[in-house]
């Protein structure tokens, strides 16, 4: 017996559709794809349990005879192209020939489909293997069903996320194509409930509005421009708008979706010194370019290129965005920087040294009678340390005091207290304190993360988390994406003290927020909060446990770095980080505090 043989046709179609369907929202990609490709301007997509029972995209495009709805299920059969020069001008989504096959050997298929009004052909496909032809009436174009997806491969169906990871990612493979082409009307929905609905009018900043919300909309500047023969359009948000994830950064190459590193850091060099770190603006970005002069055929799912010139390529988007930000006043001129530079030293130079003390930034820890008394130290841990803060400053945590009852043994690093003097802050980022043991240098935003992280999870007792209720109810507007996939996680906001409820299409009503945040922005917090959701079910396809809610609410909670603090405050802070179960690594696992031991000083400068 031979050892090397050929598999058999139906296996062949199974490994290839482990490289083309990966989940649901592969099948969702794949057959939306085949339906623009087909020129339609109405696709309706609808799925079933997140897509595991069935996904139906059904769209009024130029549709196929019964002979070409036959060749469609074989491998490699595909219209696009008929030879490997046309790859060197591939202007088509699709043209590799493996979806309907790769798709029918892991389900029950179904194709319904006519070129003109009035009969279609219907096949079906289970397994694999084609049934006898149907006919059914319909209008123009093609209707795809797959039912029980991966029924045959349940390897493939364990390895599933969850129903809202799943949905996540459909929604936004949809999203994706229904922006960049604003001249399709769209329509996705789920258990019968509308998820997603564009007019198809043309106008892509609509399309935006459809998907995004009207409120994102109106803030995008638009982006058109030709550089080193690239032609790009599209929308970008100001500097201010900005989200916590690249979750809203949809980049097309030639009407194609692609995440290629190159693309990405152009898009971080153009807002660079202009967003926060770890913020993104919101990007909308179409680039056309001669087909010739790019690689389409690197990956089976198609979601990559590679450009002939990618020092080209990355000029073109970082020239394109800022000149879109300047155009539209976001970004100041050379005049403009001049002006405003000459009438802060005309300001300064005009007020007096007491003047200036006046108008400075309150809390600085260096300067000042008032700041200098305060840093007599604290005594030990046996006594009872000062730990209220000055009737003028706030707290910076809204949670309650620390257990000084407790037994030492209970509160291992009580030696943060030891004879603690605050020095001060350093970059409005660092609090400088020393101890009987040294110095210690203590990040404040990742400090009053684990303090609030603590509180959440119960590792402090059973304490309710302190709310703040609204005078006026505000209004939470999302996207329909992130919309549909909070009604999983109101009880687990709720439990971190968020009172929010639904309130009709892609908004929620806001009753109350966690009291920690009450001179914060509520709105803005719990907006990122949910980008970051959204960010952990979608794109690193993951459920958001309840763990990972309480980790990503105590940072949005927590002092940032860039706040100023006065010295009770800093007090405040380092005496709740003294009795959290684990005062030196966030929950991130970053550092929270360095200790500079006297020994270890005095060696440093040669004084032993």
């Amino acid at each position: 017996m031979p050892l090397v043989h050929l598999l058999d046709p139906h296996t062949v179609n199974q490994i290839a559709a482990g490289e083309v369907v990966e989940r649901p929202a592969s099948v969702v990609k794949e057959l939306v794809e085949n339906a623009l490709d087909a020129g339609a301007t109405r696709i309706e997509v609808e799925l079933i349990a997140s897509g595991k029972t069935l996904i139906r995209v059904s769209d009024n495009g130029i549709g196929m005879s019964l002979d070409d709805a036959r060749q469609a299920l074989e491998r490699h059969a595909t219209s696009k192209i008929t030879s490997v020069d046309d790859l060197q001008a591939v202007r088509t989504l699709g043209f590799r020939g493996e979806a309907l096959p790769s798709i029918a050997s892991v389900s029950r298929l179904s194709i319904s489909t006519a070129s003109q009004d009035g009969l279609r052909s219907v096949l079906a496909v289970e397994g694999g293997e084609v049934r006898d032809p149907a006919g059914a009436a319909g209008p123009k174009g093609t209707e795809v069903r797959v039912e029980d997806l991966f029924y045959n491969t349940p390897a493939r169906l364990k390895f599933l996320k969850s129903d809202t990871t799943e949905l996540g990612q459909a929604m936004d493979h949809v999203s994706r194509y229904a922006i960049a082409y604003p001249q399709v009307a769209f329509t996705l929905t789920h258990n019968g409930q509308l998820a997603i609905r564009t007019s198809g009018s043309g106008e892509m900043l609509e399309a935006i509005s459809d998907v995004w919300g009207r409120e994102v909309a109106r803030t995008l500047a638009e982006v058109r421009m030709e550089v080193a023969g690239l032609r790009l359009s599209g929308f970008v948000s100001p500097p201010h708008v900005t989200k916590p994830t690249r979750a809203y950064q949809y980049l097309f190459v030639n009407g194609r979706p692609v995440r290629t590193r190159t693309l990405t850091v152009a898009v971080d060099q153009a807002f660079r010194d202009l967003t926060p770190e770890r913020r993104y603006p919101m990007l909308v970005l179409l680039i056309d370019v001669d087909p010739a002069r790019i690689d389409v055929n690197v990956s089976p799912t198609k979601s990559e290129v590679k450009f002939q010139q990618e020092g080209a390529a990355f000029d073109a988007i970082r020239i394109s965005l800022k000149s879109a930000l300047m155009e539209h006043g976001m970004m100041p001129d050379a005049a403009g920087v001049a002006a405003a530079n000459e009438a802060l030293r005309q300001i300064r130079q005009s007020q007096t040294v007491e003047d200036w003390r006046t108008h400075r930034e309150p809390t600085h820890a260096l300067f000042g009678d008032l700041s200098l008394l305060a840093q007599s130290p604290l005594p030990g841990p046996d006594a009872e340390p000062r730990l209220e803060p000055a009737p003028s400053d706030p707290p910076p945590s809204t949670f309650p005091p620390p257990p000084l009852g407790a037994p030492p043994s209970n509160l291992p690093f009580l030696s943060l207290l030891d004879e603690l003097r605050v020095i001060g802050q350093a970059m409005k980022t660092f609090i400088i304190a020393e101890t009987r043991h040294g110095v210690v240098i203590i990040d404040q935003h990742v400090a009053h993360e684990r303090i609030i992280y603590e509180y959440l999870c119960g590792l402090k007792g059973p304490t309710a988390i302190e709310k703040q209720r609204l005078l006026v109810p505000q209004t939470l507007h999302l996207d329909r994406r992130s919309a549909v996939l909070l009604r999983e996680k109101v009880d687990e906001l709720s439990a971190v003290g968020f009172e929010l409820e639904p309130f009709g299409g892609e908004s929620y009503v806001v009753r109350a927020v966690p009291a920690a945040i009450r001179n914060k922005d509520p709105l803005q917090i719990l907006k990122d909060l949910v980008d970051e959701l959204v960010e952990t079910a979608v794109t690193r396809k993951l459920v958001p446990t309840r763990e990972q809610i309480w980790i990503m609410s105590s940072c949005k909670m927590a002092v940032k770095a860039g706040d100023p603090l006065s010295i009770a405050e800093m007090e405040k802070l380092i005496a709740d980080l003294a009795t959290t179960e684990n005062p030196y690594l966030c929950p991130h696992g970053r550092p929270i505090t360095v200790t500079l031991g006297k020994d270890a000083l005095l060696r440093m400068f040669k004084r032993t």
